[in-house]
């Protein structure tokens, strides 16, 4: 892992995302820019009223609108250089050696979709401005990344806390496969306990299924916990988490198993909704 793209709004996960994007940059030696993307409404759309108010709106309001339109434009401008100035401020002082900030003004997730090529991990805060104060809901922004982000996507806890656990959830699909991958040979998680839990019936069948995941865990070295647990994907995990402490939870993000299937639409929206750690997706 090299680079990291670490998105920041105005919400109050920017200050998380910037601490989650220095733990991973600093265990993995990589550096990181900080993306900030004015989209339409906060550049200020107010003159595409024109058309509308027609041929005999008053000329002093069309000025008005057009003033207003440029005031909101300049003041986005000034609150995103703020924002980028102070994230990586924050990472600097974290130890991050190499830290760049990134300006653009379009879609956010178009933006992304353009450069996450260039990069290895994506880290995003789990709301958005817009949702911020909304629990029960996540930013929209987020699961569209999710849905088309071919890296990982380390989606930030609203606020950051050491991590040495982290759960992975395992159903033998091709994106928990790769989260199989990462866990075993990136150094972002050298070290760290891994717990590797299948969420179904105890078969013969399951066991084999969670030794193919566990298997080469063991053989990088370090804690290994592997357990087969009935129920269903939400309660089982998020009560896991709980119990055992987990500060990070990893998990193939797309897929037709049970635990896939709740992890995107119903999926990305119940498990990170719920749960207050740090979550790794993989497609």
């Amino acid at each position: 892992m090299t680079r990291i793209l670490a998105c920041v709004d105005v919400s109050s996960y920017a200050t998380s995302v910037a601490d989650h994007a220095a733990w991973a940059a600093n265990r993995t030696g990589a550096s990181v820019d900080l993306l900030h993307v004015i989209g339409r409404k906060e550049r200020g759309d107010m003159m595409d009223l024109s058309g509308a108010l027609g041929f005999d709106a008053n000329a002093h309001l069309l000025a008005e609108l057009a003033a207003a339109d440029e005031a909101n434009a300049r003041l986005a401008q000034e609150r995103g250089r703020a924002l980028l100035a102070t994230g990586r401020a924050r990472l600097l002082e974290a130890g991050v050696a190499a830290v760049e900030t990134r300006h653009r003004t379009g879609s956010f997730v178009d933006t992304v979709a353009q450069m996450e090529a260039d990069y290895d991990l994506l880290v995003i805060g789990k709301r958005g401005a817009n949702a911020d104060l909304a629990s029960l809901h996540l930013g929209s922004n987020l699961e569209r990344v999710v849905r088309t982000a071919s890296k990982p996507v380390l989606v930030a806890s609203r606020a950051f806390k050491p991590i040495s656990r982290v759960l992975l959830a395992y159903d033998g699909g091709p994106s928990a496969r790769k989260a199989v991958d990462h866990v075993t040979s990136h150094p972002l998680f050298g070290g760290l306990a891994v717990h590797v839990v299948l969420v179904g019936e105890p078969t013969a069948e399951a066991t084999a299924r969670l030794e193919e995941a566990a298997d080469p865990i063991r053989r990088r070295g370090g804690a290994v916990v592997a357990r087969v647990i009935p129920g269903d994907p939400e309660g089982v995990i998020g009560a896991y988490v709980k119990n055992e402490r987990i500060d990070l939870l990893a998990i193939g993000a797309y897929g037709h198993s049970r635990v896939r299937q709740f992890l995107v639409g119903s999926t990305t929206s119940a498990m990170v909704r719920t749960c207050l750690i740090p979550v790794m997706l993989f497609r």
